[in-house]
């Protein structure tokens, strides 16, 4: 089969032809259809999860899937022959289950749920990690109502669910995006937009909002970055990071909670996620539809606003 992997940590991904998996007791093999592409990936090409988390090489790529069940090893029950399914395989060893690829064999048990009739399947695979990271994130700060949150990197895949799902609960939400993404994330319940390659963000948020904000949610920031961005949050806030950026102690010398937010996936939250967006309440960003061999390039190219999606 094709997949998208590297061979040693720091490596350009590339097409590699590597054995057809086969499932083995408890498994399940999955066709895939779709894989979504998600800012971790570049982080574990890289190995800087690899203290945390070992690696396989050859290491492929991706973790977020929609697809269909092929064949069920033995003693598996779960899933079925045809059942079209998605989720995340963020699975150690990383490199084992990814998602870059034509196919997969993963244990039945994974965080796998089976996509609503009315669902796309490229739309499925976008969903997994940015939006149960969204999810997440919004019901781990409780009442949002009357609340002013700045989400840092809106205009992201999380940052679309996350803004959407904070305006939903109640927030005043601020939407850092790029100037082209404004009107998106007023179609999503923003209230404000600061586009920050314009204007200083520090400053345009400290003039909308004297008193501070009530909670940062930085999907961005390096560390210092995410301090700068803490400075905005009033006294009795909360600032999360999704990129390990807080210094909590610090943050709590401040009277500010500060959050070193980590998504806790499972297949009731993905279940929600579809069900959300198949009854329009929660509707995914704008998809970038590329193809297996288009990967590389894409890789190096950077930022796309919105979701990519690898289709198969």
């Amino acid at each position: 089969m094709q997949a998208i992997a590297v061979n040693e940590y720091g490596a350009e991904p590339r097409i590699m032809e590597l054995p057809k998996p086969k499932p083995g007791p408890g498994q399940i093999l999955i066709k895939i259809w779709a894989a979504g592409m998600n800012p971790m990936d570049r982080m574990i090409s890289a190995g800087e999860w690899k203290a945390v988390i070992p690696g396989q090489f050859p290491l492929v790529l991706g973790a977020d899937v929609a697809g269909v069940v092929e064949a069920v090893g033995e003693n598996a029950t779960r899933f079925s022959s045809g059942d079209v399914v998605f989720g995340q395989l963020f699975i150690a060893p990383v490199g084992s289950a990814g998602t870059y690829a034509e196919y997969v064999a993963v244990s039945e048990d994974a965080n796998l749920a089976r996509v609503p009739k009315k669902l796309d399947a490229v739309v499925a695979a976008a969903l997994p990690t940015a939006g149960v990271t969204a999810l997440g994130i919004v019901e781990s700060l409780g009442r949002l109502s009357g609340k002013t949150v700045l989400i840092i990197g809106a205009g992201g895949g999380v940052g679309s669910f996350a803004t959407q799902f904070a305006a939903q609960n109640g927030a005043h939400v601020d939407a850092n995006a790029r100037a082209d993404a404004a009107a998106r994330m007023r179609s999503y319940g923003a209230a404000e937009t600061f586009d920050h390659t314009a204007v200083s963000l520090l400053d345009a948020v400290r003039r909308a909002h004297p008193v501070g904000v009530d909670v940062v949610i930085d999907l961005a920031s390096d560390r210092d970055g995410f301090a700068t961005a803490a400075a905005l949050v009033r006294r009795g806030g909360t600032a999360l990071s999704t990129r390990r950026s807080a210094d909590v102690e610090s943050l709590a010398k401040a009277g500010i909670r500060g959050v070193n937010f980590q998504v806790a996936m499972s297949p009731g939250a993905l279940q929600r996620l579809a069900d959300a967006v198949v009854k329009g309440r929660i509707v995914p960003p704008p998809i970038n539809r590329i193809e297996l061999g288009d990967v590389p390039a894409t890789w190096s190219n950077g930022r796309f606003d919105g979701k990519t999606v690898i289709v198969l």
